[in-house]
C-alpha cells in the first residue's frame, strides 16, 4: 500500500521531495515543456507565412532579449521565495495576498489550458502515425484519454523519474533538429548562399507583419518559468535555480534562432514565405520543416520525424502536468484549496494534486471529442492561444511585483537586478501583450466573436481567483471572530 504523507496545520508542514534535481534535470523539463519540434514545426511555418518571412529568426532573437529582461527579476526573486507556486508565491510578495491568489488561479488556467491544447495535436498526430504504419483508424481522443493516465503514472513516479524520461524524448528531436542545421552550415542551403542579412537585419525583420511573428517567438518560450516552480526540490535553489533559468532561455533562443534561419535557407528567403503559405495550405504545415530536414538527412527522417513530433508533444504534456500540480499541490498547502491536495506518496511527488490536474484535463477535451470538434483547429488551436494570453499577464504582473517587493524589503540593493531589468522587462511584455490581442484571431485561428470570448477568459479568471481570495480571508476573519492576518511572507532562503 502506498504511503502518503498528508498536510499538518502549518502551510509548510508538508513539503516535495528535497534535493532530487540539479541543473540539467530542470533544464530538460524546462526544454520539455517548451518542445523544440513541436514549436520549430508548428511555429514557425505559421510566423514564416503569416509574419515577416524570412526575418522570423529576429523575432527569436528579439523574444529571447525580452525573456532574458524578464529572468534578471524573475531570478532575483527565487533567492528568497523557494515555492512550488512560484507565480502565486511571487506576485503575492510584493503586490499581496488577493493578487498572489488571482494569478495562482491564473496560472492554473494557463497551464492546464496549453496541457489541453497539446493534447488535442498530440492525439491527432498519434492517429496519422498510426494510421499510416497499419492502417489502423482510432479516433484521436482515444489516444488523448489513454496518455492521461500514463502522465498521471509518471508523474506520480516522482519527479526525477520524470525528468528522465523527458530527456530521451528531448535529446531524440533536439539532436535531429540540429544535425539538419549543421549540414546545411556546412553543405550550404542548396537554395544560394546563406544570408545573415536575410534573417536577422532590423530592416528585414520590420518587413510583413512583425508583431505576429514576434507573438508566435514569444509562444515557444512558454515554460521557461517552471525553473523555480521545482525550485523546492531542486539542490543548492539559490544557484540552480537561476544557472537553469538563464541557460534554458540562451538555449531555446539560439536554438530556435539557428535552426528557423537554417529552413527558411533551405527553402530560399525569397521562397520562404510562399512555401510555408503552400505547406499551410495543404493542412500539413509541418511540411515546411519535415521536407527539407528529410532531403538534407535521407529519407529515414520521414519516417522518424511525426514519430519524434508525437514523443515531442508527450514531452510537453508530462511537464505541464508536473507544473499544474505543484500548483496545486501549493494552494493546497496554503489552505486555499482543499488541504487532500498536499497529499504525497512514498516518492514524495503531489499524487492527489496529479489526479485531480488529470481531471480537468479530461473535462477541458471531452467536450471538443463530445462534439466532433477537429483537435488542432480548434481545441490545438483555442487553448493555446488563450493560455499564451494568460501566461503574458503572469509575466507582467511578476516584473512589477519585483520591483515592488525590493523596493520594500531592501533585501537586494543592485538597481539593474531589482529595478532596470525588471522595468524594462515588463514593458517588453507590455508590447508583446497588445501585439496578442491586437492578432488574438489570427493566433487561435477563428472569428473574432470566439477570439473575444476566449481573451476574455483571462480576466474574468484573475478576477474570480481575487474574489475566491477575499471570501476565504473573510470566512477566516469570522473563524478567528477578528482581523484576518496579512500576506504570509516569502521563504528566504538568501539574501545574497
Amino acid at each position: 500500500m502506498e504511503k502518503r504523507v498528508r498536510a499538518g496545520t502549518a502551510p509548510h508542514t508538508v513539503r516535495l521531495k528535497r534535493d532530487a534535481l540539479g541543473v540539467p534535470g530542470i533544464l530538460f523539463l524546462v526544454l520539455s515543456a517548451q518542445a523544440p519540434l513541436t514549436g520549430i514545426a508548428g511555429a514557425v511555418p505559421l510566423a514564416v507565412a503569416l509574419g515577416n518571412g524570412a526575418a522570423v529568426p529576429a523575432a527569436y532573437v528579439a523574444a529571447g532579449i525580452i525573456v532574458l529582461l524578464f529572468s534578471v527579476g524573475f531570478v532575483a526573486m527565487s533567492r528568497h521565495v523557494v515555492d512550488a507556486g512560484a507565480f502565486y508565491r511571487y506576485i503575492g510578495a510584493g503586490l499581496g495576498h488577493t493578487a498572489g491568489t488571482a494569478s495562482a488561479a491564473v496560472a492554473l488556467f494557463a497551464y492546464c489550458t496549453i496541457q489541453a491544447a497539446m493534447y488535442g495535436l498530440y492525439g491527432a498526430t498519434v492517429a496519422q502515425v498510426v494510421t499510416a504504419h497499419t492502417d489502423v483508424a482510432v479516433p484521436w481522443w482515444v489516444y488523448a484519454v489513454a496518455t492521461m493516465a500514463l502522465v498521471q503514472l509518471l508523474g506520480a513516479a516522482g519527479i526525477d523519474m520524470g525528468a528522465r524520461v523527458l530527456a530521451v524524448f528531448v535529446l531524440a528531436e533536439t539532436c535531429v533538429l540540429l544535425a539538419f542545421a549543421l549540414v546545411v552550415l556546412v553543405r550550404g542551403s542548396g537554395a544560394g548562399p546563406l544570408d545573415l542579412a536575410s534573417g536577422f537585419s532590423p530592416g528585414a525583420a520590420l518587413q510583413g507583419a512583425p508583431g505576429l511573428a514576434l507573438m508566435f517567438a514569444v509562444a515557444s518560450m512558454f515554460g521557461f518559468e517552471a525553473t523555480a516552480i521545482y525550485g523546492e526540490e531542486a539542490r543548492e535553489p539559490a544557484r540552480t535555480v537561476p544557472r537553469a533559468t538563464y541557460l534554458s532561455i540562451t538555449l531555446i533562443t539560439v536554438f530556435f534562432a539557428v535552426v528557423s534561419w537554417t529552413l527558411i535557407a533551405a527553402h530560399g528567403p525569397a521562397a520562404a514565405k510562399a512555401d510555408a503559405g503552400a505547406a499551410l495550405a495543404s493542412g500539413d504545415s509541418s511540411s515546411f520543416v519535415f521536407g527539407p530536414v528529410t532531403d538534407r538527412l535521407g529519407a529515414w527522417a520521414g519516417d522518424v520525424l511525426p514519430v519524434l513530433l508525437a514523443t515531442s508533444l508527450f514531452a510537453g504534456l508530462l511537464a505541464f502536468h508536473n507544473s499544474a500540480n505543484r500548483y496545486l499541490f501549493s494552494l493546497g498547502r496554503e489552505r486555499l484549496l482543499p488541504g487532500a491536495l498536499c497529499t504525497l506518496n512514498r516518492r514524495g511527488a503531489p499524487w492527489a494534486a496529479g489526479a485531480v490536474q488529470s481531471v480537468i484535463a479530461l473535462a477541458l477535451v471531452v467536450p471538443f471529442a463530445a462534439g466532433g470538434k477537429d483537435p488542432v483547429l480548434t481545441l490545438f488551436s483555442w487553448f493555446s492561444g488563450v493560455a499564451v494570453l494568460a501566461i503574458m499577464l503572469l509575466y507582467f504582473l511578476t516584473s512589477v511585483s519585483v520591483t515592488v517587493f525590493f523596493r520594500r524589503e531592501r533585501l537586494d540593493r543592485r538597481p539593474w537586478n531589482t529595478l532596470v531589468a525588471p522595468v524594462l522587462g515588463a514593458l517588453g511584455i507590455a508590447g508583446a501583450l497588445w501585439l496578442i490581442l491586437s492578432n488574438f484571431t489570427t493566433l487561435i485561428g477563428g472569428d473574432r466573436a470566439t477570439a473575444t470570448r476566449l481573451a476574455l477568459c483571462v480576466p474574468l479568471v484573475l478576477l474570480l481567483g481575487a474574489a475566491g481570495a477575499l471570501l476565504a480571508r473573510r470566512r477566516g476573519r469570522h473563524a478567528r471572530g477578528g482581523a484576518a492576518p496579512g500576506p504570509q511572507a516569502p521563504d528566504r532562503t538568501s539574501k545574497a
